[in-house]
């Protein structure tokens, strides 16, 4: 494996090298699900996403794992407002995240921890850092002590003295204002675990580090986020897992974040898109081609016309793989195992594969994939049948990568949706049937009928040497 990724701790692209090689351990900071998702989140998913099958496909085995935080100040005011339980309003946000992760064709993670699932482990790393000298408790609370870990503000850059208070906590019985809550004290009407410093409910930092370690281990390969949370969030994980005495995340990668009119994306700003407005204006691979196109840490503004720019794109590259497909020189999807025991990357055009090596470069991975659709495009009109399938197994292979193959499970229907799509296959099939009997006896009005009435119906119809070919409105 050739891979180098951009590391924010040492702020320079570092050739990757797992703790233990030929497996890849990733921790990725998922949902804190105070409400539903909006695009932002999903391009972090999309980004990750596109790294994990990459690692796949270089041979790598994958332990994915991406937390879901489901207790937290803000899910608490939420449910304070709507007067609903709090396990209520984590429990449907989380749901519709997994949704949006689905949808956008996000590979699931191998695991995906809760935050209230995992409170012993928390206690037991609590009592760790309280007998190194490194937290205290106080009031019922337990806090970190900035000042004891001398790395402290090493990932964000920023020095001690310059550094504003946390934001956390009340702050009762802290020796120092920039002094972080590992577990906060029980307020009336909230919920509680018990601990041996009295009853509360965790921080937010801890419990990532707890999850983490849990489940990757005291030394594991890849710490994952949006830019936002390298300060505090992945600061104070640094802090207390190495002052806990673990090695935690070697490399630590972060994506670049979405924004409106040049502010971030927030669900507290209110500028906040949600996937299901979205997808209103575009298929879902089509957003996915969009969240994932440009670097994945380059800030990425949203509009209207990029996101149709690149819809227009994507039906570019479908259209040849569906257009190769009707002549049966669609190809195989290169990515998976092939033969002699060589990586799937080994399959793909060197110029991709150095592409995505070099810092998950999916803009020029892209420009490798656009310019095969030329190639293929060329081989059809042609009528070169070898090329075409050849063009399209290449494109294909890419598109798995990226997880933006159309003729994949995910993007016919087959997949989740597959009953139902069966269903719609069944219905269109008999009306075009219908409508080529209608023509057949020249009864040209009965079979433009039927075609308008498909489309008023949502479903395209459009005549190929090959046969009629059908798609649902965008």
């Amino acid at each position: 494996m050739n891979l180098r990724l951009h590391d924010t701790a040492t702020r320079t692209v570092r050739e990757f090298r797992p703790v233990i090689p030929g497996t890849v351990s990733l921790y990725l900071c998922g949902a804190t699900v105070q409400a539903p998702p909006h695009i932002g989140h999903l391009r972090s998913g999309v980004s990750f996403d596109i790294l994990v099958r990459w690692l796949r496909a270089s041979g790598e085995q994958v332990t994915f794992c991406r937390n879901v935080t489901d207790i937290d100040d803000k899910i608490l005011q939420v449910a304070e407002r709507e007067d609903v339980p709090w396990w209520a309003v984590a429990e449907r946000n989380a749901r519709a995240f997994t949704y949006a992760y689905e949808t956008l064709g996000c590979l699931p993670p191998d695991v995906e921890p809760r935050a209230t699932g995992h409170v012993p482990e928390m206690i037991a790393m609590m009592r760790r850092l309280i007998e190194r000298g490194h937290a205290y408790p106080a009031e019922g609370s337990v806090y970190f002590d900035v000042r004891s870990y001398p790395g402290y503000g090493e990932l964000s850059g920023q020095r001690l003295e310059q550094m504003r208070p946390a934001d956390d906590s009340s702050g009762a019985g802290k020796r120092d204002a920039r002094d972080f809550a590992l577990w906060k004290a029980a307020r009336p009407g909230e919920p509680s675990w018990e601990t041996p410093w009295g009853a509360g409910r965790p921080g937010w930092h801890l419990e990532c580090s707890a999850m983490a370690i849990k489940y990757l281990g005291e030394s594991f390969d890849v710490h994952g986020g949006g830019l936002d949370l390298v300060f505090p969030h992945h600061e104070n994980e640094i802090a207390q897992s190495r002052a806990a005495g673990y090695e935690f995340a070697r490399y630590w990668v972060h994506n670049g974040l979405v924004g409106v009119s040049g502010e971030k994306m927030s669900k507290s700003l209110g500028n906040s898109l949600s996937i299901r407005t979205m997808l209103d204006q575009v298929r879902p691979a089509e957003l996915r081609y969009y969240l994932g196109a440009a670097h994945y840490r380059s800030a990425l503004e949203f509009s209207s016309d990029a996101l149709s720019e690149a819809a227009a794109a994507y039906r570019r590259i479908e259209g040849f793989v569906t257009r190769a497909a009707e002549i049966g020189a669609a190809g195989g999807e290169a990515v998976g195992s092939p033969g002699g025991g060589q990586p799937a990357s080994a399959a793909l055009p060197a110029a991709f594969a150095e592409a995505l090596d070099d810092d998950l470069g999916v803009p020029q991975a892209l420009a490798v994939v656009h310019a095969e659709v030329r190639n293929g495009n060329n081989a059809l009109a042609a009528g070169d049948r070898e090329g075409t399938a050849e063009s399209s197994a290449q494109v294909r292979g890419m598109l798995s990568v990226l997880g933006l193959d159309p003729l994949s499970a995910q993007w016919t229907g087959a997949g989740r949706d597959g009953d139902l799509r069966g269903v719609v296959d069944a219905l269109v099939a008999v009306a075009l049937a219908q409508r080529q009997a209608a023509r057949e006896r020249k009864d040209y009005r009965a079979a433009d009928a039927i075609r308008d009435d498909l489309r008023a119906a949502g479903v395209l119809i459009e005549d190929t040497p090959a046969g009629p070919r059908w798609e649902l409105k965008r």
